[in-house]
């Protein structure tokens, strides 16, 4: 059998403490795991060091077993990525944990501890990357460049903040679920203010059109309207951010997910508050909400059912309260958004609709039992304006229909047939434009 990969092997070291030496190493020897103990001179109250390999599935059941013959909180616990280990034991123990762990994958509490406060970068590196991000992402929406956006994506340092924030309130580590939250916060906050100084800065500048409208850009408008669909993206981001984080995968392609999910939404906020646009200020600002607390909902659900807990037993209660709650929180605040989103919802099917109504109507015209058989419909465009004072929701404005006409075709009474069918379809309210474009068929 070949060695276990590097991924899935640790070496671990212990300190002992005054007392326990026995016992740790009986808890050892019953587990059949292979240890070195060195003796510790250093006159603290630990009598030793005890290094021994174990896969990963064995990491946290076996410190938990040590934890319970007496290893206290305040023994160093080192666990470090090994090579490989070449021992027939070690491949039958492999296999053994194998069989009794279900996630067998999972790395041990303190190694989720840490790997989270590294995610969580520094103050300085965390604020620049953000900001850096945020500019490439609104240059990529206001240039309509997909590969600039997703350029953005891959440099936010977005994942860290909101992984440590659930591994610090399943653990009951309450500074880092603090710091967590507290960098998420900022990183929103940041995004947001560096994408509407950058984007009034060009203005300033003259670095686009006057006359452009944000809105019509495609890449800005498919941030302004929020569905149930974005749910999905932000859910599945935090489900991939806390099962790459609790099987000591790469987070680096699962971090871009998330930023997907962040960096766009944030830079079209910045772009509708340079540009005074309410509508784009609060469709999008909805999304970034939804879509931060979804991202820690699913990371905290995601932690918890997989069985990590606090470090002490007495905590575990204390934990679950805390993680109750703020889940609860986290719905309750995504069902109230989704109020908006439904909404969103409910309108795009609509305009869908009427698109599909008026469409079908007005072919009816031009088809080869209808009164116009020779001339064909080319395009049915409806124009759609939002529905004051509810700017989420909208209603046909103006529909523009383009008439193929052959050589010496009658057009009389075309525009008023036309007319008669979309005041059918959509009332009489809507602005008909009829154009016709002569053609020749070779």
């Amino acid at each position: 059998m070949p060695p276990p990969p590097r991924s899935a092997v640790r070496l671990v070291q212990v300190t002992v403490p005054v007392g326990k030496r026995d016992a740790v190493l009986a808890a050892l020897d019953e587990e059949g795991i292979d240890y070195v103990l060195t003796d510790e001179t250093s006159g603290r109250k630990y009598v030793g060091v005890v290094y021994f390999p174990l896969p990963t599935a064995a990491v946290e059941p076996v410190l938990e077993r040590l934890r319970e013959v007496g290893l206290d909180e305040q023994a160093y616990t080192v666990i470090m990525e090994a090579e490989t280990v070449v021992s027939r034991h070690f491949e039958q123990l492999t296999e053994e944990f194998e069989e009794r762990e279900e996630n067998g994958d999972l790395i041990a509490r303190e190694e989720l501890q840490a790997r989270a406060e590294d995610l969580a970068s520094s103050l300085s590196t965390y604020a620049t990357m953000t900001v850096v991000s945020a500019l490439v992402a609104t240059a990529g929406l206001l240039l309509d460049s997909p590969a600039t956006v997703v350029g953005s994506m891959v440099i936010a340092p977005l994942i860290g903040p909101a992984m440590a924030a659930a591994v610090g309130s399943v653990v009951d580590d309450d500074e880092l679920f603090s710091r967590g939250v507290r960098m998420q916060a900022l990183g929103i906050v940041l995004a947001v203010a560096a994408a509407a100084a950058f984007t009034g800065l060009i203005n300033v500048a003259n670095a686009v059109p006057a006359s452009l409208d944000p809105g019509s850009i495609g890449q800005v408008r498919e941030r302004l309207n929020p569905d149930f669909l974005s749910l999905v993206v932000a859910l599945g981001s935090g489900i991939a951010g806390a099962v790459s984080l609790m099987t000591g995968v790469s987070s680096a392609l699962v971090g871009v997910m998330i930023a997907v999910a962040l960096v766009p939404p944030a830079a079209t906020v910045g772009i509708g508050i340079a540009y005074g646009s309410v509508s784009m200020i609060v469709s999008s600002g909805v999304l970034v909400v939804v879509n931060v607390l979804s991202i820690n909902l699913a990371a905290l659900a995601v932690l918890w059912y997989s069985g990590y807990r606090p470090a002490r037993f007495f905590r575990e209660d204390e934990a679950r309260t805390a993680t109750v709650r703020r889940v609860a929180v986290l719905v309750a605040t995504i069902a109230v958004l989704s109020v908006f989103l439904g909404g969103v919802t409910y309108d795009s099917l609509q305009t869908a609709e009427v698109e599909t109504t008026v469409e079908s109507e007005v072919g009816e015209l031009f088809a080869a039992e209808g009164p116009y058989p020779e001339m064909t419909q080319f395009d049915t465009a409806v124009a759609f304006e939002p529905r004051d004072p509810v700017f989420l929701l909208h209603d046909a404005s103006t529909v523009t229909v383009t008439v193929g006409v052959p050589p010496d075709a009658d057009t009389a009474g075309v525009t008023a047939a036309i007319r008669e069918r979309v005041t059918d379809a959509v009332g009489p309210d809507v602005e008909v434009q009829v154009r016709f474009v002569p053609y020749r068929t070779a």
